[in-house]
């Protein structure tokens, strides 16, 4: 079987997973992003499109074009089950003007890489190279199969593209809460190399917290930060705070770590990649995880906390080193168990067999 996952970034690094999980079950496998991690996440075939960009310069750009122009407020859950993106006319014209610049470097892509000829294929965010669903309605033609994979930020602020929407086979999510926002939509465990690391086995002298961040409105950074220098003065803890730097560097500071915070609001309750790193180092993690959330994963070893009890939490977990000591191994054999891309693809593949009736 060939297997295709078309995205326009690598955005915490899963893509890379994938291709491992599938190849080593005998499938081939590649991935296409439209530009460069900017984290540093491995590529695959990445096309190098202009007028988009994960860059900070093109993120503002793109923050005040939404707050002056679409005079909308940026992160803003436009609402709907499922909401579904419908800008007006001029910005579809927009969208297929960037589109018309970008069509030479595709079309060279596919003939150059043979993106026509894969059996399945992901569109994670559920986007085409084309908003219309252009390589997608031809590809549905010739009898492939269709997956839109959403993270989040895809459906609660733009929406699902209705032409790709109606295309789809298999709609998958590793968020909880879209679950309840889409009719049709099957939740996976983000995957994660969890194997690649081995856990620590004791704590620091000084205790250690950590917190990283590409977003601090959505992960609650200011409130993270001004409680842990608060906690450096009454507990002699070490805070190491962590923003826009090269993913490696990220991962050499998170396992000097004893506690990780990964966010405490309500903007994407739960967690994500930052805490399946820390897990699998057998750093212990903290995240705020809403009653979904509770009773979804009863048995999860985090330890959940938000903007009103987070220093409560910290205290607690400073002040009783064998409780930290335990929540560090537990979290790692849970993540093994449900987040090693060896484990999850199993489930991937049973959505394979149930929805697309793929591998009988």
């Amino acid at each position: 079987m060939k297997i295709l996952y078309i995205s326009p970034e690598n955005t915490v690094g899963t893509l890379q997973y994938w291709k491992k999980a599938h190849e080593a079950n005998g499938h081939e496998c590649r991935y296409v992003t439209f530009f460069p991690s900017s984290s540093g996440y491995e590529e695959d075939i990445c096309l190098n499109l202009p007028f988009i960009s994960s860059k900070s310069s093109y993120i503002k750009w793109r923050l005040w074009f939404v707050r002056n122009v679409e005079k909308k407020e940026p992160w803003k859950d436009i609402g709907g089950n499922p909401p579904v993106w419908n800008p007006p006319a001029w910005q579809k014209k927009l969208f297929r003007l960037r589109e018309l610049f970008w069509k030479l470097k595709i079309n060279r892509a596919i003939k150059k890489y043979k993106l026509d000829d894969f059996d399945i294929i992901h569109f994670e965010w559920g986007t085409d190279f084309y908003r219309n669903g252009e390589f997608a309605k031809k590809m549905k033609k010739q009898g492939k199969k269709i997956v839109c994979h959403y993270h989040g930020q895809d459906m609660r602020n733009r929406g699902v593209i209705p032409a790709m929407d109606e295309l789809s086979d298999l709609n998958l999510t590793n968020e909880l809460d879209l679950t309840f926002r889409h009719p049709n939509i099957k939740y996976l465990f983000l995957p994660y190399d969890v194997r690649a690391y081995s856990p620590k086995t004791k704590l620091n002298n000084q205790i250690t917290i950590c917190h990283a961040t590409t977003n601090r409105k959505v992960k609650g950074s200011d409130k993270i930060i001004e409680v842990c220098e608060k906690l450096k003065k009454t507990h002699n803890i070490k805070f190491i705070f962590i923003e826009n730097i090269p993913h490696e560097n990220v991962l050499e500071l998170k396992s000097q770590a004893d506690i990780y915070i990964d966010q405490i609001t309500d903007h994407a309750p739960g967690y994500g990649m930052n805490s399946l790193e820390s897990l699998s180092m057998g750093v212990a993690s903290v995240t705020y995880m809403n009653h979904d959330f509770e009773k979804f994963v009863p048995n999860h070893p985090f330890i959940n906390a938000d903007i009103s009890n987070l220093e409560e939490k910290l205290i607690e977990l400073i002040e009783n080193r064998e409780l930290l000591l335990d929540y560090c191994k537990k979290g790692r054999e849970w993540v093994d168990k449900y987040h090693d891309y060896r484990n999850v693809v199993k489930k991937l593949y049973e959505y394979y067999d149930e929805e697309l009736n793929w591998l009988k």
